[in-house]
């Protein structure tokens, strides 16, 4: 399968079922490797994305391949859904492979709720947490804080939130890197991205970011399910926002540095860089850690504001009467066979999507550069939580507003095929531009409407340029990942309700 991308020609050969291969030619120190099925492969190569893979591999210090994942489209520098790997000596980080959006993510939580809990209660919840929870565009929280107690966040992560109240230690213990990359360094973030951050902790954004009400409607491995806390007709809650302004602000900060020092690849001036051991390469990593830990801190306060909210939605959650149990005079009047409780809302796990970490393969330190990926560790690896040594990590892969999302587990083969990486949600099939021509909000509203999803959003603008026909199909990408083997389906889950910002 051969063509001219964007005048560059290249040939992309099949090496198996969804696995494709561009051969290493130029200036490309490794080839390029992607998953995907034919029907993705077609989608992925309507944009630059391959084009960018190919320049990647161009990168000095890069191991094995420049990867891209079946979710793929063109991003800045780096496709998104793509996967570099670096040597620490001899390589250089972009921030193109981490992207403006630093820890970009998604947290799971499961709830004690189930469908019939909830199901004539959706609009209710929806526009309780849409008040609750700060969205939109600029739109800052209600969550304030000075610069001293800022640059605490930037170093603790959902540690420090924890430690204020805004949680319990289980939740930073189930997040990617316990919550928080101990390599920070606030002292690296400039001023401009700091003000930018203070008035937005515990906000959801806009864009794609979302916070989800779902219901698990199908298991495919019941076993790890089990060890993961999901059961059939659970309602779950799902939150995809990241680090705001300050991350934004971190990586224009040193995309600016980087060139002016650096200059840029004739190939892609997007892919501006430096070696993971310089100065500069020292200074961004240092500062993308604290804006990593800024997102892990955003997302626990807004969990913390979710907890609240549903609490006094559902004071009285039904639970499966415990033997022994006494009656309490204070209880409300209950059912033979049931006591009541409050909601709750216990962390499944929080993972990465835009981010640079190292990591071991094969006894050696590399620079793991994922955009638009999510993080696949196996069983073996002992960087896992205790819960899930032995079993995975749990991987997160949210589809669009109207079509289901899945958790997957992680896999020991996924580190030799694909350093430890999935996908990391549907990817857009369509530039939020072109959605805006073909989609109107309030069509999307009502279509989901009668699927009986309940959404909510900021503008009928925000919801035409994120509609699930903007998106490649889901059901496909994850279907490819568990094919493949860097990540294996475990339960699906399906949309009642959703706020996006």
């Amino acid at each position: 399968m051969s063509g001219c991308f964007g005048c560059v020609r290249m040939e992309v050969k099949k090496i198996s079922k969804n696995i494709w291969e561009i051969e290493k030619t130029g200036e490309m120190k490794v080839p390029v490797r992607i998953y995907a099925s034919e029907k993705l492969l077609e989608a992925i190569k309507k944009d630059d994305a391959l084009i960018q893979a190919m320049n990647v591999a161009k990168l000095p210090g890069i191991q094995k391949y420049s990867y891209v994942l079946p979710d793929a489209h063109r991003g800045y520098g780096y496709p998104i859904g793509g996967v570099a790997a670096f040597d620490v000596d001899k390589g250089v980080i972009s921030p193109g492979g981490v992207g403006y959006d630093i820890n970009c993510s998604v947290r799971l939580l499961k709830t004690n709720l189930t469908l019939k809990d909830i199901e004539d209660k959706k609009e209710k919840v929806i526009e309780a947490l849409f008040r609750k929870v700060p969205s939109g565009v600029g739109r800052g929280s209600k969550f304030q804080m000075d610069k001293k107690e800022l640059d605490n966040v930037l170093k603790g992560g959902a540690e420090w939130a924890v430690k204020k109240g805004f949680g319990v230690k289980e939740d930073y213990e189930l997040t990617e890197e316990g919550g928080k990359l101990g390599w920070a360094e606030p002292k690296f973030v400039s001023d401009k991205a700091k003000k930018r951050g203070l008035g937005q902790l515990g906000s959801l954004g806009a864009g794609n970011h979302f916070l989800e009400v779902q219901v698990v409607d199908e298991i495919y491995d019941k076993e790890v399910a089990e060890k993961f806390g999901l059961k059939k007709g659970m309602v779950t809650i799902m939150i995809h926002c990241g680090s705001r302004g300050l991350g934004h602000q971190v990586a224009s900060d040193y995309i600016k540095e980087m060139e002016e020092k650096n200059g840029f690849p004739e190939y892609d001036r997007e892919l501006v860089n430096a070696p993971i051991k310089s100065e500069s390469g020292e200074r961004y990593l240092g500062a993308m850690a604290a804006a990593a830990n800024y997102a892990f801190a955003n997302k626990q306060l807004i969990t913390h504001w979710i907890r609240e909210e549903m609490k006094y939605l559902f004071p009285n959650t039904r639970k499966p009467k415990v033997s022994g149990a006494t009656k309490s005079k204070t209880a409300p009047s209950r059912r033979d066979g049931e006591d009541f409780e409050g909601f709750t809302a216990d962390v499944v796990y929080d993972i990465c999507h835009n981010i640079a970490k190292f990591e071991k393969y094969d006894g050696k330190e590399l620079l793991v550069t994922r955009k638009g990926a999510t993080r696949a560790f196996g069983p073996s690896r002992k960087e896992l939580p205790k819960k899930y040594q032995g079993v995975g990590q749990p991987i997160i892969i949210p589809g669009s507003m109207g079509t289901a999302s899945y958790v997957l587990v992680g896999t020991d083969e996924a580190d030799e095929l694909s350093f430890s990486s999935t996908a990391h949600g549907a990817g857009r099939a369509m530039s939020r531009h072109e959605a805006l021509g073909k989609f109107k909000g309030e069509e999307i509203k009502s279509e989901l409407g009668k699927k009986g999803i309940e959404v909510k959003a900021g503008s009928w603008k925000g919801l035409a340029e994120e509609g699930p026909q903007s998106y490649k199909d889901i059901d496909e990408v994850v279907k490819v990942s568990d094919e493949v083997g860097i990540g294996k389906l475990v339960v699906r889950v399906r949309p009642i309700a959703v706020m996006k910002g």
